[in-house]
């Protein structure tokens, strides 16, 4: 009964709006084995199968000067409405609950950051641009204002997170302003930024790209300085850094795609302080192979984690 229920939500949504302006549909089908756990929270089985449906129907309407989207989301566990934007000229709104980026704290499950903003409203004309974003629950909000002329790009964002999601995220009471400039001449990037914590926090970087490789230097408020190398060439692509006079932490990640064949690999030494699992481990190893729609996707990770998959999407 709660499948054939399903079914005819999804067919009413869609044909009441596919009247009215363009449809579409999307998916994936997968199958899983093994268990990757996320931040600070291992997997619940590390040996057991999992499988998951996913469907987005998508509906949009512009016959007039107000256009309209809207998404209907099913999958094994539920049916939820995606975010719905409306907008004219240079002005949007966009409500999603719980799920605009733009507000995000720590969740204390698995200590990773969760998005809880609920809507926003954007403006963007003549190089300049204008969002504002809040959670209903707790009135936290977020106001971003960027400008660009050129080379010149400026951003200045105020963050209000002082209730935290309605209680739900921890990590509140933060309330911040924090502005920045990026200035790009020849092949130099220059990038500063500082806030107006009572304890400033300000970064500086500056990248200089040559052919296939690119060198950025960076330092912040704490005299930690950064070194970072990234090179992509043909199949391959490389990237690593190292900090020097804190936490010294090393990164590195390499890359190599060969037809349907790819083969990766990411060491980060900072995520070995604590343990950190699934993709947040300290070196984590993927492998994957694409045959038509079909793709073979198998990885694991220095915490005895190993999960393989199979999944298309249409």
């Amino acid at each position: 009964m709660k499948k054939v229920l399903l079914t005819t939500t999804a067919v009413v949504f869609a044909a009441g709006m596919a009247s009215a302006g363009d449809m579409s549909m999307s998916g994936s089908i997968k199958l899983t084995y093994g268990g990757f756990g996320t931040g600070s929270k291992a997997a619940a089985a590390k040996e057991d199968f999992t499988s998951e449906a996913d469907l987005d129907i998508a509906a949009t309407s512009s016959g007039g000067g107000i256009s309209m989207s809207g998404t209907l989301e099913i999958d094994e566990g539920a049916t939820a409405a995606g975010p719905v934007t409306i907008s004219s000229g240079s002005l949007s709104l966009t409500y999603d609950k719980d799920d605009m980026g733009a507000l995000s704290l720590e969740n204390p499950a698995d200590g990773e950051d969760d998005a809880y903003g609920d809507y926003a409203i954007s403006f963007s004309a003549g190089g300049v641009g204008m969002t504002y974003t809040r959670d209903n629950e707790s009135s936290d909000n977020a106001i971003a204002v960027t400008y660009s002329a050129g080379a010149l790009s400026l951003s200045m964002t105020s963050l209000d997170e002082t209730k935290g999601g309605g209680g739900v995220l921890t990590k509140a009471t933060v309330a911040t302003t924090t502005v920045g400039a990026t200035y790009v001449t020849g092949p130099y990037t220059i990038a500063l930024s500082g806030n107006d914590k009572t304890t400033q926090e300000w970064d500086a970087s500056v990248a200089m790209a040559s052919g296939d490789t690119t060198v950025t230097v960076a330092a912040d408020e704490s005299e930690t300085m950064k070194v970072a190398i990234g090179y992509t060439a043909g199949n391959m692509s490389l990237s690593a850094s190292q900090e020097f006079n804190g936490d010294d932490e090393t990164e590195f990640s390499v890359s190599y795609t060969e037809g349907a064949l790819t083969f990766g690999a990411a060491y980060d030494s900072g995520q070995g302080k604590t343990a950190h699992y699934g993709d947040e481990a300290q070196l984590v190893l993927n492998a994957s192979y694409t045959d038509g729609d079909v793709t073979v996707a198998a990885k694991g990770t220095d915490q005895d984690e190993m999960e393989v998959s199979v999944s298309f999407a249409f």
